[in-house]
């Protein structure tokens, strides 16, 4: 079995769980070799409410490292601030929580954000 295929039935697993917590609003995570993107999803409405990443943040930089995740994360929080919600599901899309998806939710929880 390849990665994918095993990434793509975690991913499944983790969106049935999802849909099953009854939550209102998502964190979604994608990774890729250069960046780490976020984005705050309306679950109910299928709407995606904004998205920040590490490339609109660090124009210069070509690669994202737990540093600058972290910080992506900080600002995911505000985000999450201005938009009034306290409390939201994080879905790590397959990836492996650790290093900077791990990041990530440190940076967000370090603004007051409930994960």
């Amino acid at each position: 079995m390849c990665k994918c295929t095993s990434r793509e039935k975690i991913k499944k697993r983790i969106n049935s769980r999802i849909k099953d917590s009854g939550a209102k609003y998502c964190v979604t995570v994608f990774k890729s070799n250069t960046a780490i993107y976020c984005s705050i999803i309306d679950i109910i409405n299928n709407k995606v409410l904004t998205s920040i990443s590490s490339r609109t943040l660090y124009k210069d930089s070509k690669n994202c490292n737990k540093e600058k995740a972290k910080n992506t994360g900080i600002k995911v929080g505000e985000k999450l601030k201005e938009l009034k919600l306290d409390s939201v599901v994080f879905n790590r899309n397959g990836y492996l929580y650790h290093g900077k998806v791990e990041s990530l939710v440190e940076g967000i929880r370090s603004v007051g954000v409930k994960i």
